[in-house]
């Protein structure tokens, strides 16, 4: 495993790659490769997609490096391009069905299933539940849970990649919450059958 990158030792790579040193792109390609994939792979369809939208977003991010400025961190803003890249592929594919707007549905107080020992199940099929009510998220939905509960970005920093101010991130974000836990809620009331 690799060493602390520090912020500044990042900066002299983008400040060099805004140069036109490629050699210091790669470094920061090398860097952010592997988190970027894991990211993009939960917005799209499957591993080949999510390759070439990682790849996309290097490409859009070595041809505009010069205007990024070090403001903010490197991966927040390669984060943007990635996100990006992955709502245009998503928006160009073909409806899947009727998708109903979450937007639209009535927020509930779910129960609270902590304190139900009967109601445990084996860890892997609740992990299926919650990959699949992830994916089934909208994605301007997806992504502020993906940002803030599986990445960990701040709420600042997770809003920064968005574009979004962090009110309309944190409603995004509390009704992307609510639909994956009623998913998880219907899993557990299914199991009582």
């Amino acid at each position: 495993m690799s060493a602390p990158v520090s912020r500044s030792d990042e900066a002299r790579l983008v400040e060099r790659s805004q140069a036109g040193d490629r050699l210091a792109f790669e470094e920061l390609v090398r860097r952010h490769a592997d988190r970027l994939y894991a990211v993009v792979l939960r917005f799209v369809a499957d591993a080949d997609e999510a390759e070439e939208v990682t790849q996309e977003a290097f490409l859009r991010a070595w041809r505009s490096i010069d205007k990024f400025e070090l403001r903010s961190q490197f991966f927040t803003w390669l984060y943007r391009i990635g996100i990006n890249e992955a709502k245009r592929r998503a928006e160009r594919r073909p409806p899947a069905g009727a998708v109903s707007s979450i937007d639209e549905t009535p927020i509930e107080d779910a129960p609270d299933w902590s304190e139900a020992p009967e109601f445990r199940v084996e860890q892997g099929n609740l992990r299926r539940v919650l990959e699949d009510a992830v994916r089934a998220l909208p994605l301007e939905y997806r992504a502020p849970l993906i940002l803030r509960d599986v990445e960990g970005l701040s709420t600042q920093e997770a809003a920064d990649v968005m574009d979004l101010r962090e009110a309309a991130f944190k409603s995004r974000l509390h009704r992307a919450r609510l639909a994956v836990r009623r998913a998880v809620d219907q899993y557990y009331l299914e199991g009582e059958r």
